[in-house]
């Protein structure tokens, strides 16, 4: 259901308020560059720092922009299991099509409570769902006995987006999950090294800038077609690099769109831009690639 490239797309502000004009031209610039989907209210969405009404808003705005084009996967995930449940329930009433299930942060559940929480999700809600393993944001790993409870229990865990930054994991997973349990990579860099031992696709960050690019580069791996697929991962690498190593996600991508014209770069507190120097080096890279003039 997930094979392709799904973009963790940004909110874009103006003033303080949802810019919903460069949404929508966002989400058409997305759709009418080959992804397969796209994912409001993510870490990229800046979803910690939108409230309850505006991340309703923002997931009914994709929804009505994306006009079935193309999966529409809402963040939905909280480490409050019944906060997470109405958020999902939410974008199910609003015609999403799949919800994104980050692993509860900060909190710190023991497995047993990971898998109850996944669990209950599941129950109330007849959404598929991708589950979200980013244990550098959340201070926990979705581990692989409890990925396999799910499976097993859970016919709507279709899929988790993994964000680890280990290739090992996904053959891990290979070995013991299903063989039609989908395995996303969470990083664009790691894409290709996660699909050559089964991986399926990306949610992806850089997407939000280079659709086509990064969905050809999926379609091609998905083919079997590595070495066009490594042309186009080598080609776009230093951006994926920039985009880790200059400033914590989404400011980076939210600077890059605002140079490219998509958006503003407005983010909110506790995100603030990047210093000069850095904006410096991501626009030498951005005209390397030709992104911008």
């Amino acid at each position: 259901m997930f094979a392709g490239t799904h973009t963790a797309i940004v909110t874009p502000f103006r003033n303080g308020q949802i810019d919903e004009a460069a949404l929508k031209s966002l989400i058409d610039f997305q759709f009418d560059n080959g992804v397969s989907g796209v994912v409001p209210c993510g870490t990229t969405g800046e979803s910690p720092t939108l409230d309850y009404d505006e991340h309703e808003k923002v997931v009914k705005l994709t929804v009505e922009f994306a006009k079935g084009r193309g999966i529409v996967m809402a963040g939905t995930g909280s480490n409050s299991t019944r906060e997470a449940i109405e958020l999902t329930q939410e974008a199910e009433a609003a015609g999403a099509t799949a919800s994104l299930q980050v692993a509860p942060y900060y909190n710190k559940p023991t497995p047993e409570g990971l898998f109850q929480h996944f669990k209950e999700i599941a129950n109330n809600t007849k959404l598929p769902l991708m589950l979200y393993s980013i244990p550098g944001r959340c201070g926990i790993e979705i581990g692989l006995d409890v990925l396999v409870r799910l499976a097993e229990a859970c016919p709507n865990i279709r899929s988790i987006k993994e964000a680890g930054g280990n290739p090992e994991r996904v053959s891990q997973m290979k070995q013991i999950l299903p063989a039609d349990f989908e395995i996303l990579s969470g990083d664009d860099g790691l894409t290709l090294p996660f699909m050559s031992v089964g991986g399926v696709g990306i949610v992806s960050v850089a997407a939000n800038l280079i659709p086509k690019p990064i969905s050809e580069m999926v379609q091609l791996a998905l083919k079997g077609d590595y070495a066009s697929a490594l042309t186009i991962h080598t080609k776009y690498y230093p951006l994926f690099a920039a985009f880790l190593k200059l400033a914590t996600n989404p400011i980076p991508i939210k600077t890059a769109m605002a140079l490219a014209g998509h958006c503003t770069d407005e983010l909110r507190l506790p995100m603030v831009g990047m210093e000069q120097s850095k904006v410096d080096e991501l626009t030498a890279t951005l005209r390397k690639l030709g992104i911008i003039g």
